[in-house]
């Protein structure tokens, strides 16, 4: 009689990618997380190709040397999350990638677009995030997926793409990215939150609207998103619900750092029992609408589920 059902087929793994050889580097605010070098990326990622995960999202720890005002280091051909690409899909051709559209990793003050006069200005942003997404799909990326909120940016990348010849490149639009206090563990992982000067509020969505998500998501759709993504995940159900209510289009969730850190806790703490309310909160997900989930757990999950 169970109305919905979690599969391998839902799940979604960020993993975080650093320089050098032989690095697995523990996370301290997430753990179980790594960062990982290219090599020992690959021997992760065919783990996970072989439990059935379809897709990775891949995240970049850049060096600060490399770091700038511009974020030039993210339309560099031969950067991190490039040479990463090239390798994944060298040795693990049919997995998805996922690359994230963004300046945040790569500026020097932590934002996710250009700033003037301390404010994060939005066209000039999206030339920028234009370049990045064709850098990305050169370097093999089957999903851009812009996480910085500028305006006009999914309409600006879609026409990027196709004329750099990427039509089939498809873009996962963070429709309703909400500037949230559950990104701390993540921005700790990525390097950005020592960096970080003042706030996202400015581009990223107030938390207390629900109605702004759905004119976003609106917007995207318009302008050529193939799907869409609501983040933070837990806290925003509701909108999970609503979107994919309004426009049947594939919408993804977001089970982000601070909600993997919190449920750690609870179990380091004897509070809870992991797999439990992992497999719990995953399927709430999707009982929302959720056709995909992007989950620090999922190879934990995907092992779970493999032994049903």
């Amino acid at each position: 009689m169970r109305e919905h059902s979690l599969s391998v087929n839902d799940l979604i793994w960020p993993i975080f990618i650093v320089e050098g050889e032989n690095q697995r580097v523990a996370i301290s605010t997430m753990p179980g997380v790594f960062r990982y070098s290219i090599d020992q990326a690959i021997i992760e990622v065919k783990k996970a190709y072989k439990l059935g995960i379809p897709a990775i999202a891949i995240f970049p720890v850049t060096d600060t040397a490399l770091k700038d005002e511009m974020g030039t280091e993210a339309l560099n051909p031969d950067n991190l999350i490039c040479r990463a690409c090239r390798a994944l899909k060298t040795e693990v051709p049919n997995i998805g990638l996922i690359t994230d559209v963004a300046l945040d990793p790569y500026t020097s003050h932590g934002h996710d677009g250009l700033l003037r006069d301390g404010a994060v200005v939005n066209d000039e942003t999206v030339a920028v995030l234009c370049k990045q997404a064709v850098v990305q799909a050169i370097a093999g990326a089957d999903v851009i997926a812009p996480s910085d909120m500028m305006d006009g940016r999914i309409g600006a990348i879609r026409s990027a793409l196709d004329e750099a010849g990427f039509c089939d490149v498809q873009i996962m639009s963070y429709a309703a990215k909400y500037a949230s206090g559950f990104y701390g563990p993540f921005r700790d992982a990525v390097g950005s939150s020592t960096a970080l000067k003042g706030e996202k509020h400015t581009y990223q969505m107030d938390f207390s609207n629900g109605n702004e998500a759905l004119r976003e998501a609106e917007l995207d759709i318009a302008e050529g998103a193939d799907m869409l993504m609501i983040k933070p995940g837990m806290p925003y159900l509701d909108v999970l619900y609503r979107i994919k209510q309004a426009f049947l289009m594939p919408t993804f969730a977001y089970q982000v750092s601070g909600e993997y850190a919190m449920i750690e806790a609870a179990v380091a703490a004897g509070f809870m029992e992991r797999d439990k309310v992992v497999l719990e909160s995953l399927t709430a997900f999707k009982r929302a609408g959720a056709d995909g989930i992007l989950t620090y757990f999922a190879i934990r999950v995907a092992e779970l589920l493999s032994k049903k």
